[in-house]
C-alpha cells in the first residue's frame, strides 16, 4: 500500500490514506497516479486559487533508490494559468526526502488565514508560522527556514514573491535551483499561503526485491554514464544541443518570426563551457549531472541556464550577452517565475512594441529594441510588482495578446506559452503542443530528440522524415507514452535508456511482473486519463491549433525550411485515429477506454 499524507490548512489537520494497490498497479506513481486521485475533484467550476482546489505532491516508485536519474517528484493539479490539468516535474533532492519521510505523497487542501511553511521530520507534521518568511526571494527563504528548523539535513521547496502574488505562471524551487516551473502550481502554494515546505525523513526507501535492484540500477547506471546524450549533457548542459538546433530550424528567434540570428553561437552550452562556466550539479544519485554552476564578473557562483532559460531570454529576444542572459534567469528563479512563460511573454511584448501595436505609452514609457537585455530586466520586475504594464505581462502571452486584439500573435496553445522547439524544424513537435495534457509542451515528449535520430524500434517508435506530416502521428502517439511512463516512475527523461532496462527496473522495485506491452499500456492509460480530465475541463479539439506563426515558414527560411510549416490538421486527423478516439472530436471511444480500463471516467462530451 502507498501511504499519501493529506494536510487540511483550514483546519490545521493531518491523516494517512493510502492508494489502493489495484491504482499502484495501473497507474505506477507520479502524474499517472495524481490523475487517478484528483479525477473526481477537477471539475470546469473549480477555482484553482479556492480552498477548495487540491494540490498534490506525488513521488513514483523509483524515486530515491539510486536508479538512472530517478531523484525526482511531480506536483499536480488545476493550473491558474491554463485552467485545465497541471502537472510539472521537478528533480532535485526534495523528492527523495519526501519518500524517506515514509510517505508516497503529499496531498494538501484547504488555505491558512496567514503565511506558513509546513515541515515534514519523518512522519511528524507540524504547520509553522511563515509571516517572517512572505516577501523573500526563493534562496533566501530555503535558508531562512533551515535555520529556523536547526537542521540542515532538510530539504526545503519554497516559492518566491511571484507565488505571493499569485502570478499564474509562477514556479516552485527547491535545492540548488531545481524547479517545477510551468502551469503555475506555484501560484496555487500563493494562494493556500504556503511559503515552503521541509521535508527529512530516515526511512528506507522500500523495494520489493532489493539485491536484484541493486545490481540492474548498478548495470543500466553504467551504461547510462557512458551513453553520447549524457556525455553531451554532462560536460556541455541542456543547452549542449543549441547549435545543432539552431542549424536544422529548431531554435526559433525573434518571437519565433526568424530563423537566422548571428549571435547565436554565443547562446549555447559550448560557450557557457568556454567562458562562464565553473562546475556542474547533479540532482540525487545521477550521473548525468546536466546541471550548470557559473560565475559571472562578481565572481559569486551561481546556477548557470538551461537551454529554455538560455533560448527564451536570448536568440528569443536577439539577445547574444551570455552573462545578461544568465542574470535574466537568474532574476526569474529568486522571484519565483517560470523561465519559459517569463521569457515568452516579455517576447511578445517586444514582437507587438516593434510591429507598432504597442506604444510607449503601453509600456510604462519604456522602449522594447531587440536585443536590449536591459528592458526585459525592467519588466521581470514589473510583473512581480504587478504594476503598470507588469500587471499585463503578469497574465500571460495570452491574455496580452487578447488586451490589443491580436490574440492569434500570442505563441502558446490552450494558454501555455510555448518552449523553444519550432515545429517548423521538426514537425512532429506541432501535435506534441498541440495534444500535451498541460498545454504547450516540451516535456510530454520531447518529440524533437526523435526527429534528430532518438527511435526505439523495439517499442515502435521509428524513424521518419524530420519535415513530414501525418504519417508520423502515431508515432508522436508511441513517443507520449512513452514518456508517460517516465512520468510515472518518475524518471528524467534526458536518461537514455531502453525499454529492456526499463521493464527490469520498474519489475524488481515494485514485484508486478510486467512486460514491455503492459508498460506502454500503462503510458497510454496515462495519457488517456489526462485527456478524459481536460475533456471535462471543457477542452476538446476545437482548442487544438497551433499559433499563427507555426502556420507558415519562417520568413527569412532558406533550403529545406522554405515551405516547412506542419499540416496540423492532417496530422491531428491522423493523431485522432491512431489514438482510438473520435476524429471530429477527440474524445476517446468506449472501446479505447475499455481496453484500457477506464470506462469509469466516461461521460457526454459535446
Amino acid at each position: 500500500m502507498q501511504p499519501l499524507l493529506e494536510i487540511n490548512l483550514t483546519d490545521r489537520t493531518s491523516q494517512v490514506r493510502y492508494i489502493p494497490e489495484n491504482w499502484f498497479q495501473e497507474y505506477l506513481g507520479g502524474s499517472a497516479i495524481a490523475a487517478r486521485i484528483l479525477f473526481p475533484e477537477l471539475t470546469s467550476e473549480l477555482d484553482p486559487f479556492s480552498p477548495d482546489a487540491p494540490l498534490l505532491f506525488i513521488t513514483g516508485p523509483l524515486t530515491g533508490t539510486f536508479g538512472p536519474a530517478v531523484g525526482r517528484f511531480v506536483v499536480c493539479g488545476k493550473s491558474p494559468a491554463t485552467q485545465i490539468w497541471a502537472e510539472s516535474n521537478c528533480g532535485g533532492f526534495w523528492g527523495v526526502e519526501l519518500r524517506k519521510t515514509g510517505f508516497d505523497g503529499l496531498l494538501i487542501r484547504g488555505a491558512a488565514d496567514y503565511p506558513v511553511y509546513i515541515v515534514i521530520n519523518n512522519g511528524d507534521v507540524k504547520i509553522k508560522d511563515g509571516r517572517h518568511l512572505w516577501g523573500m526571494e526563493t534562496y533566501s527563504a530555503q535558508k531562512a527556514i533551515l535555520n529556523d528548523v536547526g537542521d540542515a539535513a532538510f530539504r526545503v521547496a519554497v516559492i518566491g514573491e511571484a507565488g505571493e502574488k499569485k502570478i499564474p505562471y509562477s514556479m516552485i524551487l527547491t535545492d540548488h535551483g531545481r524547479v517545477a516551473g510551468r502551469t503555475g502550481l506555484g501560484a496555487v502554494m500563493g494562494a493556500k499561503k504556503i511559503k515552503g515546505i521541509a521535508v527529512k525523513g530516515k526511512n528506507p526507501i522500500p523495494l520489493a526485491n532489493p539485491a536484484q535492484y541493486e545490481s540492474l540500477r548498478s548495470e543500466v547506471n553504467r551504461r547510462l554514464y557512458s551513453d553520447n546524450q549524457t556525455q553531451v549533457l554532462r560536460e556541455l548542459g541542456t543547452a549542449g544541443a543549441a547549435e545543432y538546433f539552431d542549424y536544422l530550424g529548431l531554435m526559433p528567434k525573434k518571437y519565433y518570426h526568424q530563423s537566422i540570428f548571428a549571435g547565436a553561437q554565443n547562446i549555447s552550452g559550448s560557450h557557457i563551457a568556454e567562458t562562464i562556466l565553473t562546475g556542474v550539479s547533479a540532482c540525487h544519485g545521477c550521473v548525468i549531472a546536466c546541471g550548470r554552476v557559473v560565475r559571472l564578473d562578481d565572481q559569486q557562483k551561481r546556477k548557470g541556464p538551461e537551454y529554455e532559460t538560455l533560448i527564451g531570454f536570448g536568440p528569443n529576444l536577439l539577445i547574444d550577452d551570455l552573462k545578461a542572459v544568465t542574470q535574466l534567469g537568474e532574476m526569474c528563479d529568486r522571484y519565483g517565475l517560470d523561465t519559459i512563460s517569463t521569457s515568452n511573454t516579455i517576447g511578445l511584448a517586444y514582437y507587438l512594441y516593434n510591429l507598432g501595436i504597442l506604444s510607449k505609452k503601453d509600456t510604462d514609457n519604456i522602449e522594447l529594441n531587440w536585443g536590449d537585455p536591459n528592458p526585459a530586466k525592467i519588466l521581470i520586475d514589473k510583473i512581480v510588482k504587478r504594476e503598470g504594464f507588469g500587471e499585463l505581462l503578469a497574465r500571460g502571452a495570452k491574455s496580452l495578446a487578447e488586451a490589443f486584439n491580436v490574440k492569434d500573435e500570442a505563441v502558446q496553445v490552450n494558454g501555455l506559452e510555448a518552449p523553444y522547439h519550432d515545429p517548423r524544424g521538426g514537425s512532429g513537435m506541432a501535435l506534441v503542443y498541440v495534444t500535451s495534457p498541460r498545454g504547450a509542451c516540451h516535456n510530454q515528449s520531447d518529440y524533437f530528440f526523435v526527429e534528430i535520430g532518438q527511435s526505439e524500434e523495439s517499442i515502435g517508435i521509428e524513424a521518419y522524415p524530420r519535415l513530414g506530416g501525418s504519417e508520423k502521428a502515431a508515432n508522436v502517439a508511441k513517443h507520449q507514452n512513452w514518456r508517460s511512463i517516465f512520468n510515472s516512475v518518475v524518471m528524467c527523461i534526458f536518461a537514455h535508456i531502453s525499454p529492456d532496462d526499463l521493464v527490469k527496473l520498474v519489475g524488481a522495485a515494485t514485484g508486478f511482473e510486467y512486460d514491455i506491452k503492459t508498460l506502454m499500456q500503462i503510458g497510454e492509460r496515462a495519457w488517456n486519463l489526462k485527456r478524459m480530465i481536460n475533456l471535462n475541463l471543457g477542452v476538446g479539439s476545437g482548442y487544438e491549433d497551433l499559433p499563427k506563426v507555426f502556420r507558415k515558414p519562417y520568413p527569412d527560411a532558406a533550403g529545406e525550411l522554405e515551405n516547412s510549416a506542419p499540416d496540423i490538421k492532417n496530422m491531428l486527423n491522423s493523431y485522432y485515429k491512431a489514438r482510438g478516439w473520435s476524429t471530429d472530436k477527440g474524445v476517446p471511444t468506449e472501446e479505447k477506454l475499455k481496453e484500457l480500463n477506464l470506462s469509469w471516467t466516461c461521460r457526454t462530451h459535446e
